[in-house]
C-alpha cells in the first residue's frame, strides 16, 4: 500500500515528510508554493537534503513523492498568446524545481477552453507539453482527469488519450486518475473494472502514475468538483477501497485531497480506515476532538 495525502509546503520538503509521517503515510503530495498564484520562494537544498535523510529512515520512497503544478496554469487556451507562454514557462520552472528537490512526478490540470473550439484546445495542450518535455526532463508529467466543471479538457478517456497520442518523448508523460472527478464526469465507480478496462483498451494502465483518492459531495455526472471524505459522499468507502486495493494498481501512489475538518486535517484518520479497511461515520468529530485536545 503506497498512500498518502497532500500536505504543505510551508517549512520546505522536510516539513512535508514531517507531516506524512504524523499521518501515518508513506508519500505524500505538495505545490512548491500556493497552487492559486505562480509566486515562489527560493528552495531551500539544505532542508530537501534533511528531508531525504528523513525519507530515507522512515522507508519513504522518493521515487512516489507526488508535486502538483497550480490550478491556474491553462495550457488548453491559446487565444491570448502572451498567457500561454506564461503557462509554459511557469511549468518549466515547476519542473526544474521538483528537479532539485529529486521529484519524479507532477499533476498538472490539463486546461480550459473558455470560449475556443475544444479540438485545438486539446491539440494546444500537447502542443504546450511538447515545449515542455524534452530529451533531458527527469519529471514525469501526469495528466489529471477532470470533472468536466465549465470548459476543462481532459474529462474522458479519449481526451487524455488524444492529449498523449501527440506527445512527442511518451515516456515522460502520465495520468492521475482522481475518484471525485471521475464520479462528477459521469463515470460510475461501482463499476470501475469497466472504467479500467476502456483505459487499458484506449491509453494502457501502466500510464497510471498517481490516484487521487476523494469521495464527492455531487452527484453522478454533476461536473462540479466538490470533494468529500471518504465514507462521507456519493462514491461511499467500499467503492473507495475497491479502488484502493486493486489489484492492477497495487503499486500505484495513492493520495488524499479529502476536506479539512474545521481546519483540521483528516488524513491521520482516514489513512488509518484504509488500512483497516473498515469505514468510520464518526470521523469527522473524532477529527475535530483529537486537534482539540492535542
Amino acid at each position: 500500500m503506497i498512500i498518502g495525502s497532500h500536505v504543505n509546503f510551508n517549512n520546505g520538503l522536510l516539513g512535508c515528510v514531517k507531516q506524512a509521517i504524523s499521518y501515518g503515510a508513506n508519500t505524500f503530495m505538495f505545490y512548491t508554493g500556493a497552487p492559486q498564484n505562480t509566486i515562489r520562494k527560493e528552495l531551500d537544498l539544505n532542508n530537501a537534503n534533511l528531508a531525504m535523510k528523513l525519507m530515507e529512515k522512515e522507508n519513504i520512497d522518493i521515487n512516489n513523492i507526488i508535486c502538483h503544478a497550480p490550478y491556474i496554469v491553462n495550457l488548453a487556451n491559446k487565444e491570448i498568446l502572451s498567457k500561454w507562454e506564461f503557462s509554459i514557462n511557469f511549468l518549466k520552472n515547476e519542473i526544474n524545481r521538483c528537479e532539485q528537490l529529486g521529484i519524479k512526478y507532477m499533476v498538472v490540470h490539463p486546461g480550459s477552453c473558455l470560449k475556443n473550439d475544444r479540438n485545438e484546445c486539446l491539440k494546444n495542450i500537447s502542443d504546450a507539453l511538447n515545449y515542455i518535455i524534452n530529451y533531458d526532463t527527469k519529471v514525469t508529467i501526469l495528466i489529471e482527469t477532470m470533472a468536466g466543471k465549465g470548459t476543462e479538457c481532459g474529462i474522458n478517456t479519449l481526451e487524455i488519450k488524444t492529449i498523449l497520442d501527440n506527445i512527442i518523448f511518451k515516456d515522460k508523460i502520465g495520468v492521475c486518475i482522481d475518484t471525485c472527478h471521475l464520479n462528477d464526469s459521469g463515470i460510475d465507480l461501482k463499476y470501475f473494472d469497466d472504467y479500467l478496462n476502456e483505459f487499458d483498451k484506449l491509453i494502457g494502465i501502466n500510464k497510471i502514475k498517481c490516484i487521487h483518492v476523494n469521495d464527492s459531495k455531487n452527484v453522478l455526472g454533476s461536473k462540479k468538483d466538490r470533494h468529500e471524505n471518504i465514507g462521507f459522499g456519493t462514491i461511499g468507502f467500499d467503492n473507495l477501497i475497491n479502488i484502493i486495493y486493486h489489484d492492477k494498481l497495487k503499486n500505484v501512489p495513492k493520495i488524499l485531497e479529502t476536506p479539512y475538518i474545521d481546519e483540521y486535517p483528516p488524513y491521520k484518520f482516514e489513512i488509518k480506515e484504509i488500512y483497516e479497511k473498515k469505514y468510520n461515520p464518526s470521523l469527522k468529530e473524532d477529527v475535530i476532538s483529537y486537534y482539540k485536545n492535542l
